[in-house]
């Protein structure tokens, strides 16, 4: 067994809290995003008062409104929700610089030699749980020796191998009244059975001692060896609802009749098939800041500050051949709040000249309030800029008339007034040629 150790991050209402983060009277009602699969609306994310309504994700919108009357929704937004599943990544950088996003709403983290820094692995859990929880998060989290392993305890630790039937075991039966069936006529048409949440687990039951990743999965459900619904409910048929009921078996019978996909699965579990964590590259983020000393509110401070952090970040853009599209600028005031303007430009450039006096344009509009005490620049928009060389007249003639030509793939161009003339050459013509809109004599 290797020694790795790995962290898996599951943020079960990302979307949902995401929302209410920015519109916080979201949370005084039910919650849910929907999203449009075929014809219908299904619940996408919800809210825990949602959930505490008995609703569930993938229910469909006109079933939720009938058990909850006062369900707010919002059309869900997946490019938004991928955006802050980036900024969770950045945030997720301080446990260990090995970061992988799984969207659309988890995170691996390798955490190899990386838990003594913060106490051992259940503080980092619990440090882990107290970030989330200030970011009005849901998180659940799984440490083990293998990243099939960690996805597991982190979704389904603590719960239990349910029935793989709909509506017709004996505890289901037993007691029907009118206000059960109603419940059930959903998924007696033909939908998917509501699934009951499961019981949190505390943080030790979510971490797996190193070594002992097998004994850590055997009560689990084998919908956590990451299987298409399916292949989980063929085996349930079976009785194989545990993922120790299948590590007892041949694997040549499992293969044989459930493809080599399920084998797969269970090795990369249990650590006899590496299943590597592959971390995204970091995004190029072009920012400086100045903290002042004293609080400032003149527009002529306000400037002068600018004039020193503009070369920096013109400096950065130059050597990483970027333009800047969109540049933002931030006050923030001794207050505790924050103002911003954005400055957009047609073409990308890094010359401090061209941002400068688009930046005091919009510097004057800033209200300073009881005074800023740091400012900050960022590029929230940024292309590659080609280096050029301008030339003159009598440069162009001589590189035109150089026998040699010049260098391949590149194009030297001149050109005289509407009426005059031109030398062009270009990597699609090997010799120079004359243009003249008069009539040759």
């Amino acid at each position: 067994m290797s020694n790795r150790r790995i962290l898996s991050l599951w943020f079960p209402r990302l979307g949902a809290e995401r929302a209410i983060r920015r519109e916080p009277h979201l949370d005084r009602t039910p919650f849910a995003l929907v999203r449009e699969v075929g014809n219908a609306q299904v619940l996408a994310s919800l809210s825990p008062r949602a959930s505490a309504a008995g609703l569930s994700r993938g229910q469909p919108l006109r079933d939720a409104h009938a058990v909850c009357a006062d369900l707010v929704t919002r059309t869900e937004v997946a490019h938004r929700d991928a955006a802050f599943l980036g900024a969770l990544h950045r945030w997720a950088g301080k446990f260990s610089p090995w970061v992988a996003p799984e969207p659309p709403e988890a995170l691996v983290i390798d955490l190899t030699g990386c838990a003594h820094l913060f106490g051992g692995e259940a503080a980092l859990v619990a440090q882990v749980e107290t970030d989330c929880a200030d970011l009005g998060l849901s998180v659940r989290a799984g440490i083990a020796d293998t990243l099939g392993a960690a996805w597991a305890l982190a979704r389904h630790a603590g719960g239990g191998a349910g029935s793989h039937r709909s509506g017709d075991a004996i505890d289901q039966e037993a007691r029907a009244t009118r206000s059960r069936a109603v419940k059930r006529r959903h998924w007696e048409r033909g939908g998917a059975a509501p699934t009951a949440p499961a019981p949190t687990a505390d943080a030790a039951s979510r971490i797996a001692t190193v070594g002992q990743t097998h004994g850590a999965l055997a009560p689990l459900p084998v919908a956590a060896l990451r299987l298409p619904a399916e292949t989980v409910e063929a085996l349930a048929r079976l009785g194989l609802r545990r993922i120790g009921d299948l590590s007892g078996q041949p694997r040549a019978a499992l293969a044989r009749r459930f493809g080599t996909g399920l084998v797969h699965r269970l090795d990369q579990a249990l650590g006899s098939a590496p299943e590597p964590v592959s971390p995204a590259p970091p995004t190029d983020r072009f920012a400086v800041r100045m903290t002042l000393p004293d609080p400032i509110g003149l527009e002529d401070d306000v400037t002068a500050a600018l004039d020193r952090m503009l070369p920096q970040l013109c400096a950065r853009l130059e050597r990483a051949g970027r333009g800047v599209r969109t540049l933002r600028l931030e006050a923030h005031r001794t207050d505790q709040s924050m103002e911003w303007r954005h400055v957009s430009l047609a073409r990308p450039a890094h010359r401090a000249d061209r941002l400068r006096p688009l930046l005091q344009v919009k510097a004057a509009e800033i209200d300073a309030g009881f005074g800023i005490d740091m400012l900050r620049l960022e590029a929230i928009r940024h292309e590659p800029v080609h280096a050029r060389s301008a030339v003159g007249h009598l440069d162009a003639g001589r590189a035109v008339s150089d026998p040699a030509g010049p260098a391949r793939g590149s194009t030297i161009s001149w050109g005289g007034s509407a009426r005059g003339w031109g030398w062009r050459r270009s990597p699609a013509s090997t010799r120079p040629k004359a243009t003249c809109p008069r009539k040759a004599r």
